[in-house]
């Protein structure tokens, strides 16, 4: 059964690790016959929340950015996988900044029930994408239907597409978008 599969990449650098992993997940993920929608959020224009709270009476975020686009895209997907570069043991600040941005969905019915992280570092461990994983599982958990199905850590990546020569991560990532 096809479905709805939108991956957000939050890296800001072109031929990155975790793009590199991103695109290989959405080959998988294209390859199971999902229609899916692949997001970079590299050339996009998004500002950070204003903890205003407005967007929660009126299901609209006040602020006019490429956000409006974007946030209709996750609330329409059934399974959804973020990939982004670890920094200082943590995700991004652009996957963090869109994740905060996406509160007006939390008084909506959204589709999405899978989600799936794809992290890259220069560093290699199993314990290196702890803190992203925490941070994300903290968003899903404002989502009682969606729930974590899986990561993929892309470790020891020191150089921009050192990705590629990492076959177990690029497999990892096909196989995530085959599953997702």
């Amino acid at each position: 059964m096809s479905k709805k599969v939108l991956i957000v990449s939050s890296s800001l650098r072109n031929g990155s690790n975790s793009e590199i992993l991103a695109r290989e997940a959405e080959a998988g993920a294209r390859e199971a016959g999902n229609e899916v929608e692949y997001i970079s959020l590299k050339d996009k224009d998004l500002n950070f929340c204003r903890g205003c709270l407005a967007c929660q009476k009126t299901g609209k975020c006040v602020i006019r950015d490429d956000m409006d686009d974007m946030i209709g895209k996750v609330c329409a997907a059934e399974s959804i996988i973020f990939a982004t570069p670890i920094y200082y043991y943590e995700l991004s600040g652009q996957l963090k900044t869109f994740l905060d941005r996406t509160n007006p969905l939390y008084i909506e019915d959204c589709k999405f029930r899978d989600i799936y992280l794809i992290t890259t570092s220069a560093e290699a461990g199993e314990h290196i994408p702890e803190r992203a994983v925490n941070g994300l599982k903290g968003w899903i958990d404002c989502f009682p239907k969606a729930q974590f199905c899986g990561l993929v850590n892309g470790g020891g990546n020191e150089a921009p597409k050192d990705a590629e020569s990492h076959q177990d991560a690029m497999q990892a990532a096909y196989e995530m978008g085959r599953n997702a």
